[in-house]
């Protein structure tokens, strides 16, 4: 198990580029696998989970060529079916959550899909419903096997139809959606998830030669067509990332400018953290955070502690709520963190408290942040990372603290973003990865 060892209180100067988004990626290779054309994929993000994903649907037959390392192309002209019933298959899908978007592709090129239970972060229950429920009302059939612990669905004759989807889910409404524009008639999905990168992937399907309306809004209506052709598809800049820079930027009193941000499609981010008091500028599409000794939380109209809280797109996404709780700790005023959509997101906040944080855990999904306004220094410590998000906000908390602090199980780090070390250390951090 890798470990980060960082020292801390050091302020920041210089330039970072976003990687690409990942969640958009995950989507996006996914999609691959309903055309026997070459599809080009740019920007992709060299992160463990997007690489688990190119090496799981390579194995599954699909021709991979990695031109460099953000770009591949990609050929699924001819898919091994007969591969997703071994134990390998079960195996390298079981590791990664976006594993899950592989069935609506199958699903409507092949009409069947198999998939294990998912992995992915330990962050409550995320339940698969919605997929299928989704994958039922289109004419499929589904069945899980407890033994295995896997799922099947087929279908080889689906059919547009109407559904209400009972949560706006992002991975279930880019499942449905790719199985959806395949089927013949008309489908109309309400409640449809509609974040930027599930406009993309609708984006996409388009130049392939799908039919979707309403794209960007949370009614989709698809038209069905008999097959798809090749495309070129870039990938966004990650918002997630891009959120962490900011919050890193004020807990180190820093001056970065953080370059392409496409800075339309970040939706409520940026407000946001102006809410928290950061102050930025936008200058053409990069970010601009100048040096911040303080910042202070605004409070409600009515003098209210500020809430700070998630909710599907174009609320604020719950990626970044580790983000804005860690850098309240050094805000002035005090603020509410409402996690609303995982019970177990917040509780990464221990490690802050062993650090100095003054944070008060109210339950599983809520926690009060009473900041320090950098009147005390967190003090390092030793903590392990235990998702992606929340070892961010760990590493961010250790940049600012006093002295030298350890991050074990930094995979999970590595999971979502891309030699985040070599690119901090670029702007005068001090991190050591030690495997």
């Amino acid at each position: 198990m890798a470990t980060f060892e960082i020292t801390g209180g050091k302020r920041l100067k210089g330039e970072i580029t976003p990687q690409g988004a990942k969640n958009e990626a995950l989507q996006i290779i996914c999609a691959v696998l309903l055309t026997p054309d070459k599809v080009t994929i740019k920007n992709i993000p060299n992160i463990r989970d997007v690489n688990k994903l190119i090496e799981l649907i390579e194995s599954m037959g699909v021709e991979v060529n990695r031109t460099s390392t953000s770009e591949c192309t990609f050929k699924a002209k001819d898919v091994n079916l007969e591969y997703l019933k071994t134990d390998v298959f079960k195996a390298k899908a079981a590791a990664l959550r976006g594993s899950i978007m592989i069935v609506g592709p199958l699903l409507a090129r092949f009409g069947v899909g198999y998939i294990p239970q998912p992995g992915g972060d330990k962050i409550g229950r995320r339940r698969l419903d919605t997929h299928f429920v989704g994958f039922q009302t289109l004419g499929a059939t589904f069945s899980f096997d407890p033994k295995q612990n896997s799922y099947e669905v087929k279908g080889d004759k689906l059919k547009g139809a109407y559904m209400l989807l009972d949560e706006a889910s992002v991975t279930g409404t880019a499942n449905i959606v790719m199985a959806a524009v395949l089927a013949p008639g008309k489908t109309t999905i309400f409640n449809a998830a509609c974040e930027p990168y599930l406009q993309q992937l609708c984006k996409m399907l388009n130049r392939m030669g799908a039919k979707i309306s309403g794209v960007g809004s949370n009614l989709l209506t698809i038209e069905g067509v008999d097959s798809l052709g090749g495309t070129e598809h870039t990938i966004l800049p990650d918002m997630i990332e891009i959120g962490s820079f900011i919050g890193l930027a004020a807990m180190t009193r820093s001056e970065i400018t953080i370059k392409n941000v496409s800075y339309d499609d970040l939706g409520i981010i940026p407000n946001a953290f102006r809410r928290l008091g950061i102050k930025f500028d936008r200058v053409g599409d990069d970010i601009f955070i100048p040096t911040q000794e303080n910042y202070e939380i605004e409070t409600f109209i009515d003098g209210s502690i500020m809430t700070i809280a998630d909710a599907p797109w174009p609320g604020l996404t719950p990626d970044l709520l580790s983000i804005f709780l860690v850098v309240a700790t050094q805000a002035k005023g005090s603020v509410l963190i409402h996690q609303k959509m995982f019970e177990s997101r917040l509780f990464f906040v221990d490690k802050l408290i062993d650090m100095g944080a003054q944070i008060i855990l109210c339950d599983p999904h809520r926690a009060t942040v009473i900041g320090h306004n950098h009147q005390l220094q967190l003090r390092s410590t030793s903590m392990v990372s235990p998702d992606i998000r929340a070892g961010v906000a760990l590493l961010i908390a250790a940049l600012s603290a006093e002295g030298t602090c350890v991050i074990h199980n930094i995979e999970q780090i590595d999971r979502g973003y891309q030699q985040i070390e070599e690119r901090l250390n670029a702007l005068g951090a001090q991190i050591i990865r030690k495997d």
